[in-house]
Parts: C-alpha cells; sequence; structure tokens
C-alpha cells in the first residue's frame, strides 16, 4: 500500500498527472514551483524525492523532466488506481496492474483495487469478480462495510468489533464470520465503490443460418 500524501504532495502529483495528460511531457521543477506556488527549487526536489519514496513516481538521475507517473495513462483528472493481488500470510498487497479513474470518484490517493473473491456478499451489492475500491486510511466504525483478506481471499462483509475480534456479517442468509488474533486475516480498509467489470457474451456461429 502506498503512504499518504500531505496537501503540498497532492497538489505536486495531481499537477503531474494532469501536465502529463495535456502536454505529453512532464514539467521541468521549476513549472511545478510556479504552478504549487513553491518559491525553492530544492522543496520541489524534496517533495518528488517524496512522492518516489511513497511508491506514486519514480525519477530518473540527471534530468530535469525526468519523472515516471507509477501506473499513469488517461487524460487529465483521472488518477492511476493499483489493483493489487492478495496472498495468505501476505503482509501488505503487491501490484499487478493498473486502471486510471475519474479523480472525483477517488476518495484519497492511497485508495487501490482488489478482485472480491466470493459470491456471499451479493446482499451488499457486491459479487465475486467485482474490483472493490479500498479506501485504506479511512477509519472503519461498527456497522461499515470494509474489505478483508481471509486467507488469500478478498471478501467484503460489514464489520463489527467484538473485543480482539472482529465479526463479520455478508447480509441475510449467510451465516457470520468471527475471526481473532489467531487468524490469518486483515482489515484492508473501507469499501469506497465497486467496479464490475462488463460481461461479454459470444455469439454461437455454429447457430447462423
Amino acid at each position: 500500500m502506498r503512504a499518504p500524501l500531505t496537501v503540498i504532495e497532492q497538489s505536486v502529483y495531481h499537477y503531474l498527472l494532469d501536465h502529463l495528460a495535456e502536454h505529453t511531457f512532464q514539467p521541468s521543477v521549476r513549472d511545478i514551483g510556479r504552478h504549487c506556488r513553491i518559491a525553492s527549487t530544492k522543496s520541489v526536489t524534496d517533495l518528488l524525492a517524496s512522492l518516489e519514496t511513497k511508491g506514486y513516481i519514480e525519477r530518473v538521475a540527471g534530468r530535469s523532466r525526468g519523472v515516471k507517473l507509477l501506473g499513469h495513462a488517461g487524460p487529465a483528472g483521472v488518477v492511476p488506481v493499483p489493483v493489487v493481488q492478495i496472498a495468505a500470510g501476505q503482509p501488505a498487497p503487491v501490484t499487478e496492474r493498473w486502471l486510471s479513474l475519474d479523480r472525483t470518484l477517488v476518495p484519497s490517493d492511497e485508495c487501490f483495487l482488489v478482485t472480491v473473491n466470493d459470491d456471499d456478499a451479493r446482499g451488499l451489492g457486491v459479487h465475486a469478480g467485482d474490483l472493490a475500491l479500498v479506501h485504506p486510511v479511512a477509519r472503519s466504525r461498527d456497522g461499515d462495510t470494509v474489505v478483508v483478506r481471509v486467507g488469500g481471499q478478498a471478501l467484503v462483509r460489514t464489520m463489527v468489533r467484538r473485543g480482539q475480534a472482529v465479526v463479520l456479517r455478508a447480509g441475510e442468509g449467510t451465516d457470520p464470520l468471527e475471526l481473532g488474533p489467531s487468524d490469518d486475516f486483515a482489515v484492508l480498509g473501507v469499501l469506497a465503490a465497486v467496479i464490475r467489470p462488463p460481461v461479454i457474451v459470444l455469439n454461437d456461429t455454429n447457430d447462423a443460418g
């Protein structure tokens, strides 16, 4: 998971995204300073170093415009969101690809997408194969809908804390799941949105007249 951005880091990051989309090349350090009202070029360089450390960009040493935006491909106003893969016992998700989403639909730049593995949460409007947009820095409250890694599966459930344990519910007709400190699970974050990939139906050419 990527680390949260400060307000000024977010301003620089969004400017980089929009400038690349509009001009097909990155702004210079001085361009960034002028746009974001940062007087010192060293401060801009330090901000770019922080964005690189936090996993949003890569930089090419010795080039004034040598910034690569990780996962970015799209017009102005979008943000690249990592689609991650989880595994049992894995301390953090691993990015496998990226999707560019409208920035107004993504509550924070730290958000990521993960594929839901089961159909039990249909009562919550979530199906197996859906992409769940996870808000990892939002504080969850009892009754919130969250995305949870249980073993090697990503599940969407409503959550209630019970001491050191959590109780996960998928809706009517399903049994609640109670997990404690000895279980292999992690609450990935609050569910921010659901993306349902299109279903492609192929015509049976054998029936053609």
